[in-house]
């Protein structure tokens, strides 16, 4: 009987009773940075903490329906752009010149087509006009005045420059001239958004947006609409999105490096993260990043005060966060 017992473990222990992968997951982030309890009213944080549940809820219901991963991201971002709580769409930043110059990307793990867009200043949904790009180009960047003409073509929604301006931004703005400040002194946070999903079918997807930093100029582009730096998807790693200062988010690599440890290394989500979120702040960077796996396993990492969250899988509760001390 003795003999049996590791023999009784071992079959106890087969795949088939350990915890089943979620038929669906989602995260998303709202941005990372300077974001402590002191630094938010509680009306700011009950605001966010609603919009981030809602872009949850968006995207959800895209999944639960049997929907691509590809389509949840981009309806998660379209919440998160329409509310000028967040550094995309309506309420991004301002340019040096007083421009909303929007930024995104998107990217479909099961082939690796990508889209990304970069300075455009009138479609309402730049996470679509990526998209866009990426289904109905034969590119996968565009820029500047192309980017938007390419949008009246596609027949995208257009918005008015009012529209994407909020007057926090301009205070923004104003400050950074009145005081000569660094972008980053301004801010103190990235307001970019960004969705990971794994479907029903296994497959994943990213999609980042922003608004890029106050006070950019000479058209500056950070990393998110970047493949590779803020935004990557591989069916045979995971998708990331990721939020911080892209410079050295560009520098690092940081989606695609996340996905080669997992892939190459065999390293989990977390450790991936992790990893090479602690090689962006050895450069001087900060900021944050979430993932998604073909398996539904979710992991976040940044190495900020705190950074807007959120993740759902089918089965589970929706879960939100902002500051550190959450979970």
């Amino acid at each position: 009987m003795r003999l049996l017992l590791p023999v009784l473990a071992a079959l106890l222990a087969t795949p088939a009773m350990a915890k089943e992968a979620p038929r669906w997951s989602l995260a998303i982030h709202g941005g990372a940075g300077v974001i402590e309890r002191d630094k938010l009213s509680p009306e700011q944080d009950t605001a966010i903490r609603a919009a981030l549940k809602q872009a949850l809820a968006a995207g959800s219901a895209v999944l639960d329906k049997g929907g691509s991963a590809l389509d949840a991201v981009e309806a998660a971002i379209h919440v998160l752009e329409d509310d000028p709580h967040f550094n995309a769409g309506r309420g991004a930043v301002f340019t040096w010149e007083g421009r909303n110059e929007l930024d995104a990307a998107v990217m479909d793990g099961r082939t690796r087509a990508a889209g990304a867009v970069a300075g455009v200043t009138a479609t309402r949904h730049p996470v679509s006009l990526a998209r866009a790009v990426m289904e109905k180009s034969d590119h996968v960047f565009l820029a500047g005045a192309g980017a938007d003409a390419f949008s009246r073509a596609q027949k995208l929604e257009q918005a008015d420059p009012a529209w994407f301006a909020t007057p926090e931004r301009r205070r923004q703005l104003e400050t950074l001239k009145a005081k000569k400040l660094s972008a980053i002194d301004v801010d103190r946070k990235y307001g970019t958004v960004g969705a990971v999903a794994r479907d029903a079918n296994g497959h994943v997807a990213a999609a980042t947006s922003t608004g890029g930093v106050t006070g950019k100029r000479w058209g500056r582009i950070g990393d998110a609409p970047v493949i590779g730096a803020g935004t990557y998807a591989d069916d045979r790693a995971c998708a990331v999105s990721a939020t911080g200062a892209g410079e050295y988010f560009i520098r690092e690599g940081v989606a695609h490096e996340i996905c080669a440890r997992i892939r190459f290394k065999g390293d989990s989500p977390k450790a991936a993260a992790d990893a090479v979120m602690a090689e962006v702040q050895a450069l001087g960077g900060d900021g944050g990043v979430i993932v998604n796996t073909p398996s539904g396993e979710i992991a976040w990492s940044y190495n900020t005060p705190g950074m807007y969250r959120g993740r759902v899988s089918a089965g589970s509760a929706p879960a939100v966060a902002i500051y550190r001390d959450e979970p």
